[in-house]
């Protein structure tokens, strides 16, 4: 090695992912880049080296004794900067996990849920969040946070746990009232509820959206009562208030337990789903680890169970 001048940053984090995994595309993969960038990015560096780091054979790749000599320190050092940004971030004590979502999801999903992860994790003092406001990691006592939007987050590790539907719900009480079933026409006089928590959306599910694709013009979309909160919605619909245009993966418990029901059989794709992120250098805290791969167990349970609700 004929430099002592650092190499690139990316260069040297491509080459630890690389040489940690002995793999290109499974280094790839945990920097969100494609395998075509991080080679790019390794022979980079090993120009600025004028060494050669790896043998690449057909379909694996092998450490030169130059890279297996280079690999470790390479390594330490970005351990050693992680420490470093640990030390900056307010972090919660080891045996508590704080988790930040909006309040929709903490009351209707996750609080009706968080009893199993209690009972798995006995050790861990879970605390919850309940707001809509961005979380700023470099202030705020926060180890993860579950958002409902377009996963465009800056800075963080996202990982997409759960997309979402929308379609009219509403409570088999007042269905009955209509002789156990729903028609078109009667939409022009059951009281349309609304859903106004993801107004934020360009393309936001709504009723005037869901009435346009099924081809409905004599219902007036603007009518009825208003919620700036989701589960506010999805209660006032349990409650037989009016037929609300609800989200599936928020409604799923009111569904399963028969609360709620579809009297259309068309649902939307939202233009946005839920979201679990972290800080990168702190995805693999264990309390973490084991919050994420719970939520997503969770979700891979119940997707066929609203998958089959939709079809039908």
């Amino acid at each position: 090695m004929k430099s002592t001048r650092l190499p690139p940053l990316n260069a040297l984090r491509a080459f630890a992912a690389a040489s940690r995994h002995m793999s290109f595309q499974k280094a790839a993969d945990e920097l969100s880049v494609t395998p075509s960038a991080l080679s790019f990015q390794i022979r980079q560096l090993e120009e600025y080296l004028q060494v050669s780091l790896f043998e690449r054979h057909n379909k694996r790749v092998e450490l030169t004794d130059v890279g297996r000599r280079f690999a470790p320190g390479v390594r330490e050092g970005f351990e050693r900067l992680q420490a470093a940004m640990e030390v900056l971030v307010p972090s919660t004590p080891p045996n508590v996990l704080t988790v930040s979502t909006g309040p929709a999801f903490a009351s209707k999903w996750l609080s009706p849920r968080i009893y199993k992860f209690l009972e798995q994790y006995p050790d861990i003092e879970f605390r919850i969040s309940a707001n809509l406001g961005l979380v700023n990691f470099a202030e705020d006592p926060v180890d993860a946070v579950i958002r409902f939007g377009g996963g465009n987050y800056p800075g963080l590790h996202v990982e997409p746990i759960a997309n979402e539907a929308t379609l009219p719900l509403a409570a088999p009480s007042l269905v009955e009232k209509y002789g156990g079933k729903l028609t078109s026409d009667d939409l022009t006089t059951i009281t349309l509820l609304h859903d106004d928590s993801a107004a934020f959306l360009p393309n936001a599910v709504t009723w005037a959206t869901w009435l346009s694709a099924e081809g409905l013009d004599n219902v007036d979309a603007s009518r009825g009562a208003r919620f700036n909160y989701a589960d506010h919605a999805l209660e006032a619909a349990v409650d037989g208030a009016g037929i609300v245009m609800g989200r599936l993966t928020l409604a799923s418990r009111d569904i399963a337990a028969g609360r709620l029901v579809a009297p259309f059989q068309r649902s939307l794709p939202s233009q946005a789903g839920f979201y679990f992120c972290c800080l990168p250098q702190r995805l693999e805290v264990p309390k973490i680890v084991a919050f994420r791969d719970f939520i997503r167990a969770e979700m891979d349970a119940e997707r066929p169970v609203l998958e089959r609700f939709v079809a039908k």
